[in-house]
């Protein structure tokens, strides 16, 4: 059983007998509430049809503001799975490259203005998913299989397109279109059984494979469409459109194996020679535009050969590879491998060993460029001193990093981290503060912030803190539990006491409405 069989776990899904290795994107998909990349073999209709005009059809099965809702409760499941890679630099890394992609096409976003959010899950298979609402995954496996950002880019900028193109709520609406087409045939079958059994029984069971091949066509015309606005994405964002070309080769070669027997009629997606060929034809007049990719690519995907298999054997396994890289001798591979060494170092308790690991990184870079400003190392030498237990160092390290990167969600959490190890209490619980007011939907700050109060023994604002914290990660109810114990608290004051209710009220009605529309159904 796949290690994903715990992530989803959602009233709306209807079981299926579709043969998937991950029951969980199996379960999304049958339900129509998946769009991915690639899923071998032969795999349920995913998404559907094709232009972006939408009619009221699509509206009705799940509006956009629905849809944001139904992602938000998808994505608290996944966060609960061990294999969610909830690893910093990784999702900023992530989330940067998406947004950079976003720029170039602001109406992805749609009339709901989806506020993206890119994120990584450890497993095996070159795969991506969009969730529905603007929520998209990445596979470790994927990541470390680009060969350059372009092609990491491509994979993401074909899920933007997914989810631009709406193509979740477009597979809802039209699977109720389709739902007609078994009912008329039953209708007619129950009809014809008394003159003819078997021709009864035919039409019954065609109309039920009609609905079935009519969603199967649906599903690989949206594939096509994702193809061709993931292109036009990425290509006016500045990446090489062979990227998208050398990693559709690279999947093809990956998933030959499951998928070379499957006869196209019977296939989610297009065959991967026709996704090539289409693309080759679109580029071939375009002008090559080299893109060069980042530092922190190949740092990143150092750092995801580390998280993709954090065992004993697996951080062994890293080293050798990390070793094998070094012998390139070149300053990208010194650099990515000296810091891949550095990670493994912090892993195994050895901040030391880390920390000249990254002093050798950082010398690699410096003797090769002028600029060596790289947030994944900033935040690794913030991280190794934490772990050294020298706060003072941590703090001037996040001091400096904050200078470089303003705008780093994953610095700016670690230097409220440095502030709390230091047992800078009031410096802390203010910076926190400000944060919030700046970032309300980022439950990190407010667990942060919650620690403080309690270093601080202020009760009732360390409670009002966890509420925040846990409604935020849509947990209702212990929310109001934490509600109910800041009221309580003896340092609570009057206006503490007025928070609380106006909160409380806030909440229940949150919770009511969660309940009626679990009730009814998202698709009515």
């Amino acid at each position: 059983m796949s290690r994903y069989h715990s992530i989803v776990k959602l009233k709306f899904i209807i079981p299926s007998a579709i043969s998937s290795s991950r029951p969980w994107l199996r379960s999304l998909a049958m339900a129509g509430l998946l769009a991915c990349v690639s899923m071998p073999g032969l795999v349920a209709p995913v998404h559907a049809q094709s232009l972006p005009s939408l009619g009221d059809t699509e509206r009705e099965a799940l509006s956009p503001l629905m849809e944001r809702k139904l992602g938000e409760q998808i994505m608290r499941e996944i966060k609960r799975n061990r294999d969610y890679l909830s690893d910093a630099p990784l999702q900023e890394y992530l989330n940067n490259l998406g947004a950079s992609l976003l720029t170039v096409r602001p109406e992805a976003r749609g009339e709901a203005q989806y506020d993206f959010f890119f994120f990584a899950v450890r497993d095996p298979m070159l795969n991506a998913f969009a969730l529905p609402g603007g929520f998209i995954g990445v596979h470790s496996a994927l990541v470390l299989a680009a060969q350059n950002e372009s092609e990491l880019a491509s994979v993401m900028a074909h899920e933007i397109g997914h989810v631009a193109q709406r193509h979740i709520a477009r597979m809802l609406g039209k699977q109720k279109q389709d739902m007609l087409i078994p009912l008329a045939a039953m209708v007619l079958g129950a009809l014809a059984i008394s003159s003819s059994p078997d021709a009864g029984m035919a039409m019954i069971m065609g109309g039920q494979g009609l609905a079935i091949q009519r969603q199967l066509n649906f599903s690989r015309e949206a594939e096509r469409e994702a193809d061709r606005v993931g292109l036009d994405i990425m290509r006016e964002a500045g990446f090489e459109t062979t990227g998208m070309i050398n990693f559709f080769g690279r999947l093809q070669t990956a998933s030959r194996n499951y998928s070379d027997n499957a006869p196209p009629y019977l296939r989610s997606h297009p065959m991967t020679t026709e996704r090539i060929a289409d693309i080759q034809a679109r580029t071939r007049d375009l002008r090559y535009r080299q893109h060069v990719d980042s530092l922190d690519f190949p740092l990143i995907q150092a750092r995801v050969k580390v998280l993709q298999d954090p065992s004993h054997q697996g951080l062994i396994d890293a080293a050798s590879a990390f070793e094998r890289q070094l012998q390139l001798k070149t300053r990208t591979a010194i650099v990515a491998g000296k810091y891949g060494l550095a990670v493994i170092a912090l892993r195994q308790g050895n901040p030391a060993k880390a920390q000249s690991l990254l002093n050798d990184a950082r010398a690699a870079l410096n003797n090769g460029s002028p600029s060596s400003k790289s947030a994944v190392l900033s935040s690794l030498a913030i991280e190794i001193k934490l772990a050294a237990h020298q706060p003072r160092e941590a703090v001037q390290e996040a001091d400096a990093a904050r200078a470089q990167f303003p705008i780093s969600r994953g610095i700016a959490l670690q230097y409220a981290d440095a502030l709390f190890a230091a047992g800078r209490y009031e410096d802390a619980a203010t910076y926190l503060r400000d944060q919030t007011q700046l970032y309300r939907q980022e439950p990190q700050l407010y667990e942060r912030l919650a620690k403080v109060y309690a270093a601080l023994k202020m009760q009732a604002q360390q409670h009002l803190a966890l509420a925040e914290s846990y409604a935020l990660n849509g947990s209702l109810s212990a929310a109001l539990d934490q509600l109910s114990i800041a009221r309580k608290a003896p340092d609570a004051s009057f206006y503490d006491q007025s928070i609380i209710d106006a909160r409380e009220r806030e909440i229940k009605a949150q919770r009511l409405e969660e309940i009626r529309q679990e009730k009814e159904g998202y698709t009515g």
